[in-house]
């Protein structure tokens, strides 16, 4: 807010909290938010077996496979995927891959969240409020 007026009458402090919140949610939405997430590169170091399964892992999960190598008798993929997918991963992995697998992850960058993600977070958000409100 650049400017504004002051009325003896109509003016105070609870008509001016109220008149910028409402002018930062008009903005807010007309600047087309999005939410982001962290993208992690995640490289795991398994047995030749088990390859198939950890890849079909990653793509259900919405990992993007970024490479493959070979350090006999082990296989290393190399792969970009969403933290809010890695949770309980370590687990995942050793089920996986009978307790063989070993992985690594460190931040990539962030990147926009899929629409129909977004639509789940923001529901989700909406029902919290709804029951904070009760």
């Amino acid at each position: 807010m650049f400017d504004g007026t002051y009325h003896d009458v109509d003016s105070d402090e609870v008509s001016f909290k109220l008149a910028a919140s409402q002018a930062f949610k008009k903005g807010f939405m007309e600047a087309k938010p999005v939410i982001l997430e962290p993208i992690y590169d995640v490289t795991v170091k398994i047995p030749e077996e088990y390859m198939g399964d950890v890849m079909g892992d990653f793509s259900s999960h919405r990992g993007k496979i970024q490479g493959m190598d070979s350090e006999s008798p082990f296989q290393i993929i190399k792969a970009k995927v969403p933290l809010a997918e890695l949770h309980k991963y370590s687990t995942q992995l050793r089920s996986l891959t009978q307790g063989r697998g070993q992985f690594s992850m460190a931040f990539s960058h962030y990147e926009e969240v899929p629409k129909d993600v977004e639509a789940k977070i923001i529901d989700e958000y909406q029902k919290s409020k709804e029951h904070e409100e009760e």
